[in-house]
């Protein structure tokens, strides 16, 4: 899919269909996202991701797999939100493992702030669910932090943090690198109000 920022994206053309619509920003090379396409044909599956290797993988892994449900947009995921995906027109929207950007004064870049959670809530359906899982406990706070602060959201956690690992989520590599590294998961899920 390639990045036109004066239209926005007419998703049942795209698909070709009208059905149940997921996003996965940041999708590394493409291992979760390829995963849930072969597990649940009955949902559209739209990655976004910068880097043209994993981009080449996912593509790879959706062809070799025959993946009709699966778009992807190399491109800043902020501007296709903002620009190209309309609203209200996601069912799911997934960052599993984003930088954390974990030096103090990077915090700044970290995905995860206030106009961001604001603009992914106008891009879901009331009811649809957000959901992030980061490998940095510090950021995992300031994740919930943020969406616990949001009006557009509520944490479907019943004791209000984390979620357990869903187990229909492949393990991505940052995810790998993690458990290598002895690091815990947090994952949060929310949704829209």
């Amino acid at each position: 899919m390639e990045f036109d920022g004066t239209r926005v994206l007419d998703l049942d053309a795209l698909f070709g269909r009208s059905a149940p619509r997921v996003v996965e920003i940041g999708f590394g090379n493409g291992e979760n996202l390829a995963a849930l396409a072969a597990a649940h044909p009955e949902r559209d599956y739209l990655g976004i991701e910068v880097h043209r290797a994993g981009v080449g993988r996912l593509m790879l892994a959706a062809q070799t797999g025959q993946l009709t449900n699966v778009r992807i947009a190399c491109h800043d995921a902020v501007e296709v939100l903002e620009h190209q995906l309309p609203r209200d027109s996601l069912d799911e929207l997934l960052i599993l493992f984003p930088d954390p950007w974990h030096k103090k004064r990077h915090h700044k870049r970290r995905l995860i702030q206030p106009p961001f959670v604001e603009l992914a809530a106008s891009r879901l359906k009331t009811g649809g669910v957000f959901r992030l899982a980061t490998d940095w406990e510090e950021y995992a706070q300031q994740m919930l932090e943020v969406l616990g602060a949001s009006a557009s959201f509520r944490n479907l956690s019943p004791s209000g943090d984390w979620m357990p690992r869903p187990e229909e989520r492949a393990p991505t590599r940052f995810e790998k690198r993690g458990a290598r590294l002895g690091h815990g998961v947090w994952d949060l899920a929310f949704a829209r109000r």
